[in-house]
């Protein structure tokens, strides 16, 4: 491996994307194999330069995405929401998004510091806005 990285990645095309980080990571290529895309940067030369980028998460500026439709959402913007009962009564907030395969599965931390997981379907989450989001009774137990 010379200097070619190996991304997670949550999108469905990077073709769009050249460059990343506030324009600290340019992409001059990307390969799909059977574990992942494989990317090579123009600043990351040599293997060494790849390993002390491990763990590093790449961003885009938000103007570059594409526009959502209707019941659609980026994961950034559901961190950090209030997560509501039905009734309105606080529960605690978003603190991770994470998708196992089935479809988006949400970590809501309670203010006593325990977690529990609501996945992201309308029988769990009924509505969501840019404040907060409703979880179905019974999901917070």
């Amino acid at each position: 491996m010379t200097g070619e990285v190996r991304l997670k990645v949550f999108a469905e095309d990077l073709a769009a994307h050249r460059s990343f980080n506030g324009g600290t990571l340019t992409l001059k290529s990307v390969r799909h194999g059977p574990n992942g895309a494989i990317a090579r940067f123009a600043e990351i030369p040599d293997r060494t330069a790849a390993e002390k980028l491990r763990g590093t998460e790449l961003a885009v500026p938000r103007g570059s995405l594409p526009p959502l439709g209707e019941g659609e959402y980026y994961h950034a913007d559901l961190i950090g929401l209030a997560a509501v009962s039905e009734a309105g009564d606080a529960i605690g907030t978003v603190v991770t998004v994470e998708n196992f395969g089935a479809g988006d599965v949400l970590e809501i931390e309670k203010p006593d510091g325990k977690r529990f997981m609501v996945p992201m379907r309308p029988e769990a989450v009924p509505r969501w806005d840019e404040a907060s989001l409703a979880v179905a009774d019974g999901w917070a137990e």
